[in-house]
């Protein structure tokens, strides 16, 4: 089972984010976590949910929920899914 672990960064970004959609985000990223295996993350990438970032010093992959945008990186040592970023679609890739 995965767990879930934010960079500070992160942290600040959720700060940002009206209570609303920082309680789907918080819901949605919960759910993603407690069903993520390498199956269900197939499933949503054949969706298009979730992306892996071309470019990248690391591994990064993209997860979409509504006009957000949360950058993640698997640690499958530690079995963390570690949000390195949360931002709208405009300003996620920057």
């Amino acid at each position: 089972m995965y767990s879930i672990a934010f960079t500070n960064p992160a942290k600040k970004d959720l700060k940002k984010i009206d209570k609303a959609q920082l309680t789907f985000i918080k819901k949605s990223l919960i759910e993603f976590v407690s069903n993520f295996n390498d199956t269900y993350e197939q499933a949503l990438m054949q969706k298009g949910k979730i992306k892996k970032l071309q470019g990248q010093k690391e591994i990064l992959y993209r997860l979409k929920l509504r006009s957000y945008r949360v950058v993640y990186k698997k640690q499958n040592e530690e079995l963390i899914i570690l949000v390195v970023h949360v931002s709208t679609r405009e300003g996620a890739y920057k």
